[in-house]
């Protein structure tokens, strides 16, 4: 266990009720940006995807905005999108090839937590062939937070978002539950001035949003007083792991949702009526929004 997740479990129940929330695309409204703008163009760069850049930025978007795995952490994403690539007959009339694939795999393979920190740790102990490609890797990475963190900017939260921190914030322990990285997380949310409501803003250093949860709120909050929420199957996939509540918000949908939460989730959570029909309802209405294969299949 790191340190950092070291800090999530040292985190002692100081009210009676327990939430996380992701970040990008669920509190801010920075996903279209941060893809279209900073993720993908650097990976046409450095994964040398300009013959066919049409093509990589409909799979950019698909796997990171508009499909089941939206919001996924950027390695897995890396992963996805080069398969769908290799997949496309476009693409491959186009002498597409992806020679760093191997490595991306192993260093997934490798580890449980994927960052900039443990790659390079990866890039350490792996074989001598595939270093050059691994750094690379994080070449394309530490640049994609470079530009975020240029271009990112002015993005406040969606509305709804600071009314149902200070709403909640009497009644519960809250923290950040994302897969960015946390600089970029911590000065989002001090430049909009709402740090102070949330006890730890764990990003992809601190491991999975699964982990998080399971180390910030098990053993300490009954299961039917933990909320998980975000905007993509992978927090919902932390909830059930967790056993916690899940409310969705939902892309595309996202100032509707956040004053549904704010006018009645919320309650529904603190009087014990939000699992049962009225999560599924919300479940339903998510599940809808998001594709699993792309349209060009």
């Amino acid at each position: 266990m790191s340190e950092l997740q070291d800090k999530l479990k040292a985190l002692k129940p100081t009210k009676e009720f327990f939430i996380g929330i992701d970040s990008d695309g669920c509190a801010f409204d920075t996903m279209e940006i941060k893809h279209k703008e900073c993720f993908c163009p650097n990976f046409i760069e450095h994964y040398r995807c300009q013959a066919f850049s049409k093509y990589t930025r409909e799979a950019w978007e698909f796997v990171n905005l508009y499909s089941k795995t939206r919001g996924c952490n950027r390695w897995l994403a890396v992963q996805r999108v080069m398969r769908l690539l290799c997949e496309r007959p476009e693409v491959l009339a186009r002498g597409a090839t992806f020679p760093m694939a191997p490595a991306i795999d192993a260093f997934v393979s490798a580890r449980t937590t994927y960052s900039n920190e443990t790659l390079a740790q990866y890039i350490e102990e792996a074989d001598e062939e595939m270093k050059p490609f691994l750094k690379d890797a994080l070449t394309w990475s530490l640049d994609v937070n470079k530009t975020i963190k240029r271009m990112v900017h002015d993005v406040p939260p969606f509305p709804g978002v600071r009314e149902s921190l200070r709403k909640a914030a009497d009644r519960a322990d809250m923290i950040v539950v994302s897969q960015t990285p946390t600089e970029a997380l911590e000065r989002e949310w001090r430049e909009h001035n709402i740090e102070p409501f949330v006890h730890v803003i764990a990003g992809q250093e601190y491991g999975k949003k699964s982990e998080h949860l399971a180390l910030a709120a098990a053993g300490k909050f009954p299961a039917e007083k933990v909320l998980m929420i975000g905007d993509a199957p992978g927090d919902y996939k932390a909830a059930r792991e967790n056993s916690a509540l899940f409310c969705p918000i939902n892309p595309g949908g996202e100032e509707a949702s956040w004053t549904r939460f704010l006018d009645e989730g919320l309650d529904r959570f603190f009087d014990g009526t939000f699992a049962g029909e009225y999560q599924q309802t919300l479940l339903a209405d998510f599940e809808a929004c998001l594709p699993e294969n792309p349209p060009w299949t």
